[in-house]
């Protein structure tokens, strides 16, 4: 799990206006008939306890997600159905860093909170066979009005100051050697550690498109370029197929819109990969 990369030693700088060409994120409404099901099955409510803030609801599942599912990086379900992913878990199954996100995705976006997968890649993660990438999960705080990183694999929420951040502010931090960072979570894992081995991920970044629950989706992903990088055209020497690319932190981070729709089966890209 903490295999070798080259770490960017700066922080990476990104475009800050929009693209002239937008590009159309897509998200569920918490009413869509699959994350309502979703929510009762599995008692949501019941899991958040008394939290009463949103980055409170998000931590509050981020351990529910953790307690169900166990890791084993060489195992994939080859499914990125939350449903599917937490029977097989009943069933003694483990699971890769990208099942974590998927049903934390799920679980967020079925009491309101608008979530995504989201995809780390290092520097040479086209070359590299294994062991190129991190999936975990970003969360929109309405509260707050920004988007957050989850790492349900480790129950670990970064923090700057006391505050959430994202994946790219959690990159700027490290490699600025910012004081103030540590971790929410109820996990044994130390901020020391955990930082030291993601670091290595913090350069690509991507997410997808279409985020709905309840309809056949599209695969198409949308990547974060920093300034001076090449567009990641591989993952594990695998092509990347239907990814867009964008240098501008406003497009990659445009508040989310829900769109409403009826129900039916969700489906998640599978080329986001990870360990």
């Amino acid at each position: 799990m903490f295999a070798s990369a080259e770490v960017a030693s700066t922080p990476l700088e990104f475009e800050e206006p929009p693209d002239v060409t937008a590009y159309t994120f897509q998200y569920s409404t918490s009413d869509t008939e699959y994350l309502v099901r979703f929510r009762e099955m599995y008692g949501l409510d019941e899991a958040m306890g008394t939290a009463s803030t949103d980055l409170e609801r998000v931590t509050a599942l981020s351990r529910w997600v953790h307690n169900r599912l166990e890791h084993d990086g060489r195992q994939d379900l080859q499914t990125r159905d939350a449903f599917a992913i937490l029977r097989a878990a009943m069933l003694g199954k483990s699971v890769q860093c990208v099942e974590f996100g998927a049903v934390l995705t799920t679980a967020l976006n079925a009491v309101g909170i608008p979530a995504r997968p989201l995809f780390l890649k290092a520097s040479d993660a086209d070359t590299r066979p294994s062991a190129a990438g991190h999936a975990l999960t970003e969360a929109w705080l309405p509260d707050q009005g920004k988007w957050i990183m989850v790492d349900s694999q480790f129950d670990i929420v970064p923090l700057l100051n006391g505050q959430p951040v994202n994946a790219v502010e959690l990159q700027q931090a490290l490699a600025s050697n910012t004081k103030g960072l540590s971790i929410l979570g109820s996990a044994d894992t130390s901020a020391k550690s955990y930082f030291k081995w993601l670091h290595r991920y913090l350069y690509y970044f991507d997410t997808v498109l279409d985020n709905r629950f309840g309809v056949k989706t599209a695969a198409t992903g949308l990547m974060l370029l920093p300034e001076g990088a090449r567009k990641l055209l591989a993952f594990q020497r695998q092509k990347l197929a239907a990814m867009r690319y964008t240098r501008s932190l406003a497009t990659f981070y445009a508040p989310p819109v829900p769109t409403a729709l009826p129900a039916a089966k969700a489906e998640y890209p599978t080329a986001g990969g990870g360990q």
